[in-house]
């Protein structure tokens, strides 16, 4: 799971061992005190209610807790300054927006109703859309977006979000994930863009639309959030995450201090030039030592070098796992976090940043998110938007079995096609991990259409579209059939869940690919947050194509395998040919990929090698 925070012990401890005076939250001459002012700037703000705090209040701004933990009176009681949704914590299985609103509009009435009233500032995981949230429009996990190479659409599709976040009365998403994943192994790997440091660079134009633009004037690495139709957003995880020995989740990145900035810490200088608000710090260690307790890369590099003004959190129980074993030793944990620079965990430095977000996000002036309708949750725009993106996130990687015999664009008028795969009518597949679920689910999970449903709304009404989601040979040799989509792939899972040596589909889904395959026509259609294992299978496959984690619209992949839009894609990672192969990226010295990066065909063209934009390896090797 994603992200906590809680340091009720040392909040404790403190208090204990210190009595601390009350002082009155009005200015002596009565008026309402400069932080209530919205004509005073940020700075002034923020320097005026800091001298007024408590170390009582100064430590609940430093604490953030789950939801299923607090109420109205336990953020009034213990001055809590943040609350958050971890993945799939809702208020209740297919939450409406009006019970979302209402949820943190409850919390939001305990922190006003304390001494100085300072509003919390709720976050979610937002990942690919607002993910938590039934009914959202789900877009595709990163990877995919990765091989868009759009910077617009991805500024397009943070605006979207930020407006579906906001109608659920949320001012602040855990997002975007700007790792740059250099092993597939990793569970992780479907939540960055790409391989390539410079792809992921361009790709922060998200932040631009979740936060809104900031004038040319605007100082890197000063928050920014435009007005109450955007979000505070949170570059995640700092730094280092996606380049962990062998892809293991939470481990080691073994790399010299030179290629840690060429590579994994080229993306935050861009997300601070455009304004992000917080920075989230991962799990993992590099060169030994857990970024969590690390005071050069957090302080000394990301606060004093970068002059990153916004705060920076934990990841979920990313402090009591400095020890070790992990949760051994939590005083210990605490005070090396705190010496390492993280916020939400220090005092007035910490302090100052996290009232400075919640200025410049406009809570202390606008508490109650209520400036977006609950109505944009999932609207048509926002899906159109989506069925885009996949659409644009699609890469052809084989066309025909010989030069002159394209199966691609398929006819829209057979006489009967067979749609087979675990993954061609079930939406939570489709969908991936960070969907309702933290691990994502299966079936219909949310609203949205599956692939076979796109199929049959794509064909004419006299194509007979057969469904079986695993037909033997049998049944695929004698229907009749004149073709064959067959839709397979991972699982859903998140995190270290999804870390894997074997980079395999599902048993099932080979088998049914050989059974189809080799008796019909097919188009095989890969659902993965990643490359996996599919050089076996090449010969009998007829065309095949990468639609990574494509969300909720599965009309993008119809558009496109029937002709209605040519197919734009390109590899955003490297295609090994075999696990032995890993680590495997463009630039390596002995770079033999089964499909290299940038790699993408054209509808038609079924053994040229186009060329993708970002793929010049010199520029980062």
């Amino acid at each position: 799971m994603e992200l906590q925070i809680p340091v009720a012990t040392i909040a404790v401890a403190l208090l204990v061992a210190l009595q601390v005076n009350q002082i009155w939250a009005s200015s002596a001459d009565g008026s309402a005190p400069i932080y209530k002012n919205p004509h005073y700037s940020v700075e002034a703000r923020v320097k005026d209610l800091l001298a007024r705090m408590t170390l009582e209040e100064k430590i609940g701004q430093m604490t953030q807790i789950e939801r299923e933990n607090a109420s109205t009176a336990v953020v009034q009681k213990y001055l809590i300054g943040s609350v958050l949704s971890g993945g799939g914590s809702v208020p209740a299985p297919q939450a409406s927006v009006g019970l979302w609103q209402s949820t943190v509009s409850s919390f939001q009435n305990g922190a006003l109703a304390t001494r100085l009233g300072i509003p919390i500032i709720y976050g979610i995981d937002a990942v690919h859309g607002h993910n938590n949230v039934y009914g959202a429009t789900i877009f595709p996990h990163n990877v995919g977006l990765g091989a868009t190479r759009d910077p617009d659409l991805v500024r397009r599709i943070g605006e979207a979000t930020a407006l579906e976040v906001r109608a659920t009365g949320i001012p602040y998403v855990f997002a975007p994930c700007i790792a740059v994943c250099r092993d597939p192994r990793w569970g992780r790997c479907y939540e960055s863009y790409s391989e390539d440091p410079i792809l992921v660079k361009s790709l922060t134009d998200v932040i631009l639309g979740l936060q809104g633009t900031p004038p040319a004037e605007h100082k890197a690495g000063q928050p920014f959030v435009k007005d109450g139709s955007h979000v505070a957003a949170c570059a995640k995880h700092y730094v280092g995450d996606g380049g962990t020995q062998n892809g293991i989740n939470e481990g080691n990145t073994v790399i010299s201090y030179r290629d840690l900035k060429r590579i994994h810490l080229a993306p935050y200088i861009d997300a601070l030039a455009k304004g992000v608000s917080t920075v989230m710090v991962s799990y993992s260690s590099f060169n030994g030592e857990k970024m969590h307790a690390n005071h050069f890369l957090i302080t000394r590099m990301l606060k004093t070098h970068l002059k990153f003004k916004g705060f920076v959190i934990s990841d979920w129980q990313g402090i009591d796992k400095i020890s070790t074993p992990p949760f051994s030793n939590y005083t210990y944990s605490v005070l090396t976090s705190i010496n390492a620079g993280i916020d939400m965990n220090r005092i007035d430095d910490a302090v100052k940043r996290i009232l400075g977000v919640k200025f410049t996000a406009g809570l202390f002036d606008l508490p109650f998110s209520n400036s977006v309708p609950g109505s944009v949750l999932g609207e048509a725009s926002h899906r159109s938007l989506a069925r885009e993106a996949v659409r644009k996130s699609l890469v052809l990687l084989k066309n025909g079995k010989d030069l002159h015999s394209p199966l691609l664009p398929l006819s829209k008028t057979a006489p009967k096609i067979l749609v087979a795969g675990s993954h061609a009518n079930n939406l939570g597949y489709q969908a991936g991990g960070w969907t309702i679920t933290w691990q994502g689910g299966s079936g219909n999970t949310t609203i949205g259409t599956t692939i076979f449903q796109a199929i049959t709304g794509t064909v004419s009404a006299s194509t007979q579209v057969v469904y079986e989601e695993s037909p033997d040979v049998n049944f695929a040799k004698g229907g009749g059939f004149s073709y064959a989509i067959v839709v397979v792939g991972e699982p859903p899972y998140a995190e270290t869940f999804g870390d894997s040596t074997n980079l395999t589909i599902t048993s099932q889904g080979v088998q049914t690919i050989e059974n189809v395959c080799s008796t019909v026509k097919c188009v095989v259609v890969i659902i993965s947050g990643r490359p996996v294992v599919v050089e076996p299978y090449l010969p009998i496959i007829d065309a095949l194509v990468a639609a990574w984690l494509p969300g909720t619209e599965g009309q993008g992949v119809t558009d496109v395998i029937f002709g209605d839009y040519n197919f734009e894609g390109k590899l955003p990672r490297t295609w090994f040919r075999t696990v032995e192969q890993l680590p495997l990226n463009v630039g390596d010295k002995h770079y033999d990929p089964l499909f290299p990066y940038g790699f993408g065909l054209r509808t038609g063209v079924s053994r040229r090698l186009t060329t993708a934009k970002f793929t010049r390896s010199s520029s980062f090797h």
